[in-house]
Order: structure tokens, then sequence, then C-alpha cells
């Protein structure tokens, strides 16, 4: 390994990529906290993205997206209501 480019195992790379994508903290901060570079972060996320997503990941995707839809669905309705409320007026 070059002189100056910390050694990190992979167990802890998947704890710093699992802390930024569920608790959502910034790269910057994460990156600060274990004496890194942001920039190798984002190497890190960008190498995983390309690995196929796993079912349990697909699965809570499918009812993310459900959910939004039902949201869009409800605020859509609710803005209708409103608009034909100020018609009507």
């Amino acid at each position: 390994m070059p002189k100056g480019h910390p050694s990190v195992s992979k167990e802890v790379k998947n704890q710093i990529i699992k802390r930024i994508k569920e608790e959502g903290l910034p790269v910057s901060q994460v990156a600060s906290e274990h004496g890194l570079k942001p920039r190798t972060i984002y190497q890190w996320i960008a190498r995983g993205v390309t690995a196929p997503p796993s079912i349990l990941e697909i699965s809570k995707l499918k009812r993310e997206n459900q959910a939004l839809k039902e949201l869009i669905g409800q605020i859509t309705l609710e803005m209708s209501l409103n608009k034909k409320k100020a018609d009507d007026r």
C-alpha cells in the first residue's frame, strides 16, 4: 500500500457506507471521523453501485415506491378538491 493511504478493512468500509446511506450522514463528516478523504469514500460508493441490488434492496425500493405513489395520489386528490372549492366560490 502506498505511503499516506490508510488501509481500511472491508468491514469498516461497509460500516462507513451503511452509516452514510441509512443514517444520512454527510460523506465529509464520516470521512473526517475516520481520517479519510471524502473522495475515497465516494470511490467506494461508486464501486458498490456496480454490484446488482439484493432481493431485500429491491423489495425495500418497491415498498418505498408504492408508498410514494400513494402519497402523490393523496396530494393530487387534495389539490383537486381545493381547486374545485376555489372555483365554486
